[in-house]
């Protein structure tokens, strides 16, 4: 049995893993070419901007992971999974044309909390003006990926990134170096990456587009309401989980432009440890929620126990990994000397992430899967507590003192989600 669940797991992973490992390749690519322009402003204005977006797209990541749970629930009891798609899909267009009327406000309100000198937010101003008309495509996205994991076709989501990150590249490349349009050549890259990787995943998907026989079933009520508060409260532990990494640059903005854009930097092989290990996260998605839909307490367990594994073997390569090649990736997204420099004095801060961060990630993956929507909300607001009380204690170390915070929080985490997991298998036990 365990050999058969681990090619499961491995059969689900591999598409997951090579489109996660993807993923940081639009931060890498829109890194690595404004990080060689004439001056650190650049680069720092994209990471504003990055940041911006990356607060505010992921603050609507309950979009794929409810989707992600309610799509693999449904298949686990052999009910209509379209419907999922269908109401994930209406919700996240509805968002993506409010973020865009709401943008101004959203926009002035980001960028005075992430700080950062005038011409800085000048040009990061310009960058979320143009990225920001990519939003309904980007919500989109999370609930076509969402749908696609939970229903075991995981090669969908591999296909959507390699195409999105592809066609950034490439208009990275045109418009930055061959057009010279600096952040703004960057913002639109971006944005039309996302309806790329819309269309095509509609493509890919478009057999689960069709209405379902009973169309009076995508308004159920019960369901609905059900729909909403698990996206609520998945809401709201991704915008305290986002709050942190947006305080922790505005905090590395008032420290000076060569540290904002350093843990720019820095944050990347953050994103890189993230997107490998929720391969295995997005595996034990799909079948801890194939395994609640069929209420088998046994799958279920299985299922924790070897996406364990396979999370800490992933935790153990990513430390390899950062060990032998933190040096040359930090050179190989910036050749400027007081970046680079920087970056490399705080290296060993990044070197701890797969022992702190890892069974976070993981956890993240089984909590999607159970729907246990609550429980992720309150684990993550008290791990917010702690990344504040260990800000308020480390403030005299100043970048130090972040970056000993972030693995604080990280590892806060993986201890209160742990908790909660023990204590409800040790009930159903």
């Amino acid at each position: 049995m365990s050999v058969t669940l681990n090619q499961r797991i491995w059969m689900l992973a591999w598409p997951l893993l090579l489109s996660n490992l993807t993923a940081p390749l639009l931060g890498l690519m829109d890194t690595a070419v404004v990080g060689h322009l004439a001056h650190p402003r650049y680069l720092a204005a994209v990471a504003l901007g990055s940041n911006f977006f990356m607060f505010l797209y992921f603050s609507f990541n309950f979009l794929r992971m409810g989707t992600t749970g309610f799509a693999s629930q449904a298949q686990g009891g052999k009910r209509d999974t379209r419907v999922v798609l269908l109401r994930g899909l209406l919700l996240s267009t509805l968002l993506g044309f409010a973020l865009i009327l709401l943008s101004p406000l959203l926009r002035d309100a980001g960028l005075w909390l992430l700080g950062g000198s005038d011409a800085v937010q000048g040009l990061a101003r310009d960058y979320i003006n143009i990225r920001i008309l990519g939003a309904p495509a980007a919500l989109a996205n999370f609930a076509l990926i969402g749908f696609a994991i939970g229903t075991h076709n995981t090669r969908v989501p591999l296909k959507m990134t390699v195409l999105m990150h592809s066609t950034n590249a490439l208009l990275d490349i045109l418009l930055v170096q061959v057009w010279n349009l600096d952040v703004r050549g960057v913002a639109i890259a971006s944005a039309c990456a996302e309806y790329v990787g819309l269309a095509g995943g509609l493509f890919w998907l478009r057999a689960a587009l069709r209405p379902p026989a009973h169309r009076e079933t995508v308004w159920q009520p019960v369901a609905m309401w059900a729909l909403m508060a698990v996206n609520r409260d998945i809401f709201i532990r991704s915008l305290a989980l986002l709050t942190c990494f947006f305080f922790f640059t505005a905090q590395g903005a008032r420290l000076g432009d060569a540290t904002l854009a350093a843990n720019a930097v820095l944050i990347t092989f953050l994103l890189i440890l993230s997107n490998l290990l929720d391969g295995f996260a997005n595996a034990a998605e799909a079948l801890v929620g194939e395994a609640q839909g069929r209420q088998d307490h046994q799958a279920f367990a299985d299922a924790v126990a070897a996406t364990g594994r396979w999370t800490i073997g992933c935790a153990l390569v990513g430390l390899l990994g950062f060990c032998l090649g933190g040096a040359p990736l930090i050179g190989l997204l910036t050749d400027l000397p007081s970046i680079r420099d920087t970056a490399i004095e705080y290296l060993p801060w990044v070197l701890l992430l797969p022992v702190t961060a890892s069974a976070g990630f993981w956890l993240d993956g089984i909590f999607v899967g159970a729907t246990w929507g609550t429980a992720m909300r309150n684990t993550m607001l008290a791990s917010v507590g702690v990344f504040f009380m260990l800000w308020v204690c480390s403030r005299g170390w100043d970048n130090h003192g972040l970056w000993l915070t972030m693995n604080g929080f990280m590892a806060a985490r993986g201890v209160f989600m742990a908790w909660v997991l023990w204590g409800r298998r040790r009930h159903h036990a």
